[in-house]
């Protein structure tokens, strides 16, 4: 199963990309786990130093936005 991780310490735009993350899964009809990641150590090993973040199968796609279920959807096809 593929993995999208939601990098973010709980804040209202981190919750809006988690949920458009699952959204964007859904609509797809792709298999991939949502997985939220709120420790800070583990957000900074990934680079990224404004959150939220969204990591699609080990690669950041975005960071410091929340990004549309569209955009969502265009990286889970990549």
């Amino acid at each position: 199963m593929k993995k999208i991780q939601v990098l973010g310490t709980g804040c209202p735009k981190c919750a809006q990309l988690t949920a458009n993350a699952e959204e964007a899964v859904k609509s797809a009809g792709v298999d991939y786990e949502v997985e939220k990641v709120t420790d800070i150590t583990k957000i900074v090993e990934f680079g990224v130093m404004t959150t939220p973040a969204l990591v699609v199968d080990g690669r950041v796609t975005v960071a410091g936005r929340v990004a549309s279920v569209d955009e969502i959807k265009k990286f889970l096809g990549e």
